[in-house]
């Protein structure tokens, strides 16, 4: 089968793209809430390192397409003229928001990647890797796809809105004085599973690639376009909204189209909340786990710059970008 992989991108250094945001932020007034926050939106060479990685380890993807609002990353320019340069599209969010495009600008990872099956010449199994998402080594096609079945990671989880202590938790919301829902992964995740028909519990994703069948997102939100509609009102990230790839997995889940394999693993490095010695204690044992496939950097900026400086040089080292994309 043909597979495609789709990473959606944001440099949020870009002064166009800064402008579109501070003018969002004035319309809604008040302050700058936690979605908006700059980590969100900065680039620290993630993209370079994901698209490099594909290329090295997973070279059988079709094509690899860029989602971006009206940028263009500096590695387009680099792989021009090498064998790689047809295989990368870069996708502006006015081609997948056609027909909607009242909900531009948006800023919100949940809202483009409800739209991202609409990709023009998508293939119809697709993987969606975040910018700050890398493979650590080979992986054949079978790692997502089995059977035309999608490959999942996880485990079950209960549905804490539908769980013994749910009232606790409307309890401690009143005490707080009703303060606005977080809009969590986890509570995005069991809004997702409720969406496919699981109420009691839900089969929680890891930061990890995320496999997709274009088809069920596409019949899905044909039979309902009033929840697509919701998804897309929001510029930036709501307790409101689902996430697409837990909406497509318990979709792939309920129609017998699931394979549960969690063989291959992640190592996620999250220097905002964890501290350096967890971080390094954690590339050394990434070395050392041949399980470990994947890598998830978030907020690389949150870093020390030394360790910065550390995870850069692991990355090169486990992926040689500067081999993957240059010139041959």
């Amino acid at each position: 089968m043909n597979i495609d992989a789709v990473i959606p991108w944001v440099d949020g250094a870009d002064p166009a793209h800064r402008e579109r945001l501070e003018a969002h932020l004035a319309s809604r007034g008040g302050g700058r809430p936690p979605a908006a926050r700059a980590t969100r939106f900065h680039d620290a060479g993630e993209l370079d390192w994901c698209v490099a990685s594909i290329l090295r380890f997973a070279p059988w993807f079709r094509r690899i397409h860029i989602v971006t609002d009206r940028q263009t990353p500096a590695l387009v320019a680099r792989l021009r003229g090498t064998p790689e340069a047809g295989r990368v599209h870069v996708v502006d969010h006015r081609e997948i928001f056609a027909g909607h495009e009242q909900c531009l600008p948006t800023f919100n990872s949940r809202t483009i990647s409800a739209m991202l099956w609409r990709i023009p010449d998508l293939a119809g199994h697709y993987v969606c890797f975040n910018d700050d998402f890398m493979i650590l080594r080979p992986i054949e096609p079978t790692a997502f796809f089995r059977d035309d079945g999608v490959v999942l990671r996880g485990e079950w989880h209960a549905q804490r809105d539908h769980a013994a202590f749910a009232g606790v938790r409307r309890l401690v919301k009143r005490v707080r004085g009703g303060a606005a829902e977080r809009a969590g992964n986890r509570e995005a995740q069991e809004l997702s599973a409720r969406l496919a028909g699981f109420d009691r519990r839900y089969f929680r994703l890891p930061h990890v690639p995320y496999p997709y069948r274009r088809a069920t997102l596409q019949a899905f939100f044909d039979a309902h376009p009033g929840l697509l509609g919701q998804q897309l009102a929001h510029a930036l990230r709501s307790p409101e909204q689902f996430l697409a790839e837990s909406l497509a997995a318990h979709l792939e889940i309920a129609a017998g189209r699931a394979v549960f394999d969690d063989g291959l693993r992640v190592v996620q490095l999250k220097p905002g909340e964890q501290r350096e010695w967890r971080l390094r204690g954690k590339l050394r044992a990434a070395d050392r786990d041949a399980r470990i496939a994947f890598a998830c950097v978030q907020s690389l900026d949150q870093a020390s710059e030394a360790l910065q400086r550390d995870i850069a040089a692991w990355l090169d080292r486990r992926i040689e970008p500067a081999a993957a994309l240059a010139p041959r």
